[in-house]
């Protein structure tokens, strides 16, 4: 007997079917439980691991009783009645034994059995894993996390999965979750997912709002999610399909406009005195704030952590503005002339100088340094200037940071709260582990350690580098292993000697993390209570992407699996609406935080599904990641594009140079030549503000505008020649003058840097006030002062002229026109020309 499918069923066959099983599968596992816990989640997924068939049609849950089971007699009658209360009775039934037969003991772990699949396999199974299965495992993962997003709080931009609801940080949200997780959506091919996500985008996302925002997690969270977005759609056409996004189609650029109308309004963060971005901004009025806490400083990461979305944001649109910003940044942080280069953790926008003398690499100073290294690839190697920056920052983490435990020698890197010859603290944050996978992409360039030991370049300095990375990712690794359930804490403190043994003193072997309860290994770490949360961040296991992809030892994805399990068990919610956070990591049950970070969905699932894919899937030498995980190309340096800046004269160490006092009176004659070169407008140039809007002010002298275009520095050497004259004019000054002590010089340096800029806020509050008044000329602007004996004639023609000219509409009254023309006769110009 034949059969013909209905019409309009699901494909059976499909990879789809998959994610369907297991949401009807884990459904029959919910009944009866509240989803309030997040001890032992197996039960949720369960079905979304296990390859089981299902009915034809889904009316029936997973775990509905076999067919083969014997019908009672009052059905086999059909009488309707007894039907019904058969139906009834079975629902009930089945809610209690499903609430009964729970899995999960007191303890808040799985019984044996549940999830065969999650138990470690031994070396001997290594050989047969298939890493392409526990790939899909980390992508169904995903896919629970989204949908239950999606189901409960869609279009929000914090998601509380325990509660189910979320909310916004801004009045008409920042798509803080969807724009975060969209080259997610892509490199898991999530079709429908990602559609879903562009329709929101396309009527929803609008960043024009009077709401202060973080200018560092909006440009690395928001500004990357779309830069990479437009990168693998453009790039890898096949990963998640869209007609929306085709060559030739109205959506086509819809990443990169809403990418630059961000970047437009994040640009105002770096209006300060010196250039160095305030820590939030105004996304309507474009206006910079200071930090509200830590004396109004920047973080010193957030602050160097926006170049390489900056910087390619300007490669993809010509802005150079945009690249100026974002480098000269690390000018301003290079001029302080830290030493060994490594920085404290805060910096004053208004000043470009640091505050306070806390050294670390974990929270408020990491990305500075991963930045580094990886403005260096980004741009095809073409800048040495970023690479020079990472080995002698990377030289002074290692002379002044890297110590060991004291029973197991694990390599920790340390902090220096009081300055770098302050005393050491052994405490690393879990922020700190991107460090061991960046020191090997920098040691390899992101090939292999085989490809990499062919090169000429390779030596013991690349070995030593290697080393280090191995020893610092078992470390972190040992942070995971030594808790109750598997997951690493905030911050591990560490054991270590007194006085500390450092790097510098001679490097040490550590012993094997070994899995014994009593192992003197796990007496090295501390974990404070306040310390033991866990907030589902991914520096670990994006270590263990790039010590995989670059030492092609399978022992890193076996740590990576391990951990994705007990993320797993103890971090995903029983009724399915995600994955949560944790208030404690060392003890089972875990308490829970109900929060499913967006980076749970930009990084840290991205890296586990990285880190089970092929070694082909986005080759690491062509592209540079940024430290959200958003993945950007690798270009050649075009456009007019190139390093704008040189560091100052250094020693063999690094150091800065000490100028002589005749040295420092002949800078200190230079800044006054230039002050009143300056005061005078000889030399007024376009702003990085003028030149991001393209504002084009005409020049009313001619001359003037000859001698300003003169002015600007388009070629170095020519700036080297003209740098050479100023000196040789300075001669006769600097022979003829007393030289001054050090300390004199530098004040009175700093005091014509002062006046410096506030002839250069002078001249740029008259250049605005200029550009009103050609906007005036223009009929761009109306005078709008009141007068009630206007008649209405005039004041209807008025309003006509404004609305045509420029789309304002306010009333024209004569007492204000005769102020206007009183103004503009004042400056010998005549009221009728405008």
């Amino acid at each position: 007997m034949s059969f013909s499918l209905p019409k309009n069923v699901p494909s059976f066959d499909s990879a789809q079917r998959s994610y369907e099983d297991g949401s009807w599968g884990s459904t029959a596992r919910m009944n009866g439980q509240n989803g309030h816990t997040a001890n032992g989640k197996g039960n949720a997924l369960g079905g979304m691991f296990e390859k089981k068939g299902l009915p034809m049609y889904k009316d029936k849950p997973y775990g509905y009783p076999a067919s083969g089971r014997v019908a009672p007699w009052y059905k086999r009658r059909r009488v309707w009645l007894g039907a019904v209360i058969f139906i009834l009775g079975l629902f009930v039934y089945i809610r209690r034994v499903s609430s009964a037969s729970k899995t999960l003991k007191d303890t808040g772990t799985l019984e044996k059995g549940t999830w065969s699949w999650l138990k470690p396999p031994s070396a001997s199974q290594g050989a047969s894993v298939d890493w392409e299965e526990r790939r899909q495992k980390v992508k169904e993962a995903f896919v629970i996390s989204w949908d239950g997003y999606a189901e409960h709080a869609w279009g929000k931009d914090e998601y509380h999965p325990i509660k189910k609801f979320g909310y916004q940080m801004t009045p008409k949200g920042m798509g803080w979750i969807i724009v975060d997780a969209l080259d997610t959506l892509m490199i898991m091919n999530l079709t429908s997912r990602l559609s879903h996500a562009r329709e929101w985008m396309s009527t929803s996302l609008d960043y024009d709002q009077d709401h202060e925002v973080n200018t560092f997690e909006t440009t690395i969270r928001m500004l990357g999610g779309l830069l990479s977005a437009h990168y693998l759609s453009t790039t890898y056409p096949d990963l998640a399909p869209l007609s929306e996004d085709d060559h030739g189609t109205s959506g086509e650029d819809l990443y990169i406009e809403k990418a630059t109308d961000l970047a437009d309004r994040l640009s105002g963060a770096f209006d300060s005195a010196s250039g160095i971005p305030y820590a939030s901004v105004n996304l309507q009025t474009n206006k910079g704030i200071p930090s509200h806490d830590d004396g109004g400083a920047s973080s010193t990461a957030e602050a160097a952590s926006l170049q390489l979305e900056f910087k390619y944001l300007a490669m993809l649109t010509g802005e150079k503005a945009f690249w100026d910003r974002a480098e000269k940044v690390i000018k301003i942080i290079d001029d302080n002339g830290m030493e060994d280069g490594l920085l404290p953790i805060f910096i004053y926008a208004d000043r470009g100088t640091f505050r306070g003398e806390n050294i670390r690499l974990g929270s408020r100073g990491d990305s500075y340094y991963e930045y580094l290294i990886k403005q260096y690839f980004q741009t095809q190697k073409q800048e040495p200037i970023y690479l020079e920056l990472w080995d002698q920052a990377l030289a002074g983490v290692r002379k002044h940071l890297i110590t060991y435990s004291s029973e197991a020698h694990l390599t920790i890197l340390a902090e220096r709260p009081e300055g770098l010859h302050g005393t050491l603290s052994p405490k690393m944050d879990h922020l700190v582990c991107f460090m061991p996978g960046t020191i090997a992409l920098g040691a390899t360039e992101g090939q292999s350690v085989a490809e990499a030991k062919k090169s000429s370049s390779w030596g013991k300095k690349q070995e030593e580098e290697m080393e280090l990375a191995r020893e610092l990712t078992k470390t972190c690794w040992g942070m995971y292993k030594v808790t109750a359930t598997g997951l690493a804490p905030e911050i591990a403190h560490f054991k270590i000697d007194n006085p500390p043994h450092l790097e510098r003193h001679g490097i040490l072997s550590s012993e094997p993390l070994t899995d014994e309860e009593d192992a003197a290994w796990r007496s090295d770490y501390v974990i404070k209570p306040q310390d033991s949360h866990n907030l589902q961040r991914p520096e670990t296991v994006e270590s263990l992407f790039y010590m995989w992809r670059i030492t092609g030892d399978e022992m890193y994805r076996e740590w990576g699996w391990e951990m994705f399990t007990s993320f797993v068990k103890y971090t995903a919610l029983e009724d399915g609406s995600g994955f949560t956070s944790l208030s404690t990591t060392t003890e089972i049950p875990p308490a829970t935080r109900d929060n499913m970070e967006s980076f749970w969905l930009a990084e840290t699932l991205k890296y586990f599904y990285l880190l089970f894919s092929p070694n082909d899937f986005l080759p690491l030498d062509q592209i540079v990641i940024n430290t959200e995980a958003h993945i950007f190309p690798r270009f050649e340096l075009k456009r007019g594009l190139n390093t704008g800046w040189k560091r100052k004269p250094r020693d063999k160490d690094g150091n800065l140079l000490q100028l002589s006092d005749a040295e420092k009176k002949a800078i200190k004659e230079k800044d006054r030549v230039a002050a009143d070169a300056i005061r005078g407008m000889q030399a007024v140039r376009p702003t990085p503000k003028q030149e991001a809007k393209t504002v084009h002010v005409e020049e009313t002298k001619p001359k003037e505008k000859a001698k300003s275009a003169d002015s600007k520095p388009k070629d170095p050497e020519a700036n080297g020649a003209a740098a050479a004259r100023v000196q040789e004019k300075e001669k006769p000054i600097v022979a003829s003058e007393t030289a001054k002590t050090a300390d004199a010089a530098a004040e009175d340096r700093q005091t014509l840097i002062e006046m410096k800029r506030r002839i250069e806020n002078e001249i740029a509050e008259k250049e605005k006030e200029e550009r009103v008044q050609e906007r005036e000329r223009k009929g761009m602007l109306s005078v709008l002062d009141k007068d009630k004996d206007k008649t209405k004639a005039d004041i209807d023609s008025a309003k006509q002229k404004a609305l045509a000219e420029a789309a304002r509409s306010e009333k024209l009254e004569t007492e204000g026109i005769d102020v206007y023309k009183d103004k503009a006769k004042a400056k010998g110009k005549s009221f009728e020309a405008k």
